[in-house]
């Protein structure tokens, strides 16, 4: 397999669809909405706004769904990246519940636009959420009876540690929530698909057109080395490929990177050993591992993060240690693809949203639950600037702290704190 020039060496570069080629900005040109970022939030937010009528001009410093968009697990899970009884705790039942159906809602829109457009991203059901832990395995227990009876989601069930091991293949894992509700794919021949049907609908997408800087106003001004877009309204979906380009944000989120490998094909029923039901897979360790299988029947591991601006030099081998502690029958098996991608993660883990100004808005700090969340995100924001602000306002309030020492101190803090996450994910109970 060949990946396709311009994205990072991966299975899902090498298994890409035909990726149409969108042209850099030449030049000035005017549009309703200017989207600086070419990931699920932008070209979510860019089709939607279409669809209502407007145009729209996205500007991708790379190539549309090259970072995190294209190279993460392709979890598409239900709930927020914080757990309803925590969420119960920190904003109250009513939000809570309110924020149970927007994740419901983000995950239907995943699966209807791969419907309406036709996308091709191996779109399966089901993620096994598993216990490393005793008390995880009470606390997964307890959330699924929560779901059922506070919340009424009949696609999740407890699983205890008998059943999880004839699923998974392993006997890690002390028990798990079954999600039959969930779903998950080949997020760069989504994020693709998503691409294909902004062009469709009229959008100006532009590729290898790096934002410079921009200037607030009516209209606002956003440039390139080789252009400028004027628009009325200007949506930042950078997460963590923000960089320097808005400090107000920046301080907001953390850039951090997460790293996956893909085996060589396995046979039929080698793969059913790993996952019975073709679920995707994660676990409740603080530094996350999970998995799935591809639409060609690799495993898709992901395990092991860093919090620098480098990716270790063997990837693979970084990945690898934490595979063959889930599963060591796979010692033998071929590593053919290792890589990395940058993600955003908030102090809270929820995401931030919100305007800068009346006319400028962002949504950012995924925290690892990205792919229905950016997607929701950019109907969001499509909502409020069409004039319909209710439901991103809730998303707006909900309250994001800058991390420690800024942008300068905050990647110390982070380590820390990572590290010591890490003890207890070897020795606490």
């Amino acid at each position: 397999m060949n990946t396709i020039p311009g994205y990072t060496n991966s299975y899902y570069s090498a298994s890409a669809n035909l990726q149409s080629l969108y042209p850099q900005l030449e030049g000035d040109m005017e549009a309703d909405v200017c989207v600086i970022g070419a990931g699920y939030t932008g070209l979510s937010t860019a089709l939607h706004l279409a669809e209502r009528g407007y145009k729209v001009a996205v500007l991708e410093a790379e190539r549309a769904a090259w970072g995190a968009s294209g190279r993460n697990g392709g979890h598409v899970g239900v709930g927020q990246r914080r757990c309803q009884s925590e969420l119960e705790e920190m904003f109250g039942l009513d939000i809570a519940k309110r924020l149970w159906q927007f994740s419901l809602e983000a995950v239907q829109l995943v699966e209807q636009l791969i419907g309406k457009y036709q996308i091709n991203c191996d779109l399966k059901r089901g993620i096994m959420h598993l216990a490393a832990k005793p008390s995880h395995d009470n606390y997964l227990r307890e959330e699924a009876e929560l779901l059922r009876e506070r919340y009424g989601y009949s696609g999740v069930r407890y699983a205890d540690e008998q059943e999880v091991g004839g699923l998974v293949g392993t006997r890690r894992y002390l028990g798990g929530q079954i999600d039959s509700g969930s779903l998950h794919l080949h997020p760069l021949n989504y994020g693709l698909g998503l691409a294909a049907a902004c062009a469709g609908a009229g959008v100006a997408l532009f590729e290898q057109s790096r934002v410079t800087g921009y200037r607030s106003g009516r209209p606002c001004s956003v440039e390139t080395a080789r252009g400028r877009v004027k628009a009325r309204n200007i949506v930042l979906a950078c997460n963590g490929y923000l960089g320097n380009l808005e400090p107000r944000l920046a301080g907001k989120i953390m850039p951090i990177n997460n790293f996956v490998l893909a085996t060589e094909p396995l046979s039929e029923p080698f793969a059913q050993k790993l996952i019975a039901n073709d679920y995707a897979v994660q676990d409740t360790l603080f530094v996350i591992n999970y998995w799935k299988l591809s639409g060609d029947n690799r495993l898709i591991f992901g395990g092991g993060e860093n919090y620098t601006t480098r990716f270790p030099a063997d990837i693979r081998k970084f990945v690898r240690k934490n595979m063959l502690k889930v599963y060591p029958q796979l010692e033998k098996t071929r590593i053919d693809y290792g890589w990395g991608g940058t993600l955003a993660i908030t102090m809270n883990r929820m995401p931030h949203m919100g305007r800068l100004e009346p006319n400028i808005y962002y949504s950012q700090g995924y925290s690892g639950h990205g792919v229905p969340t950016a997607t929701f995100a950019g109907k969001l924001l499509a909502e409020v600037i069409a004039g319909t602000e209710e439901r991103f306002d809730i998303m707006a309030r909900i309250p994001t702290d800058t991390f420690p020492g800024g942008t300068l101190l905050r990647w110390p803090g982070l380590v820390l704190g990572m590290l010591y996450h890490s003890l207890l994910d070897r020795f606490g109970h």
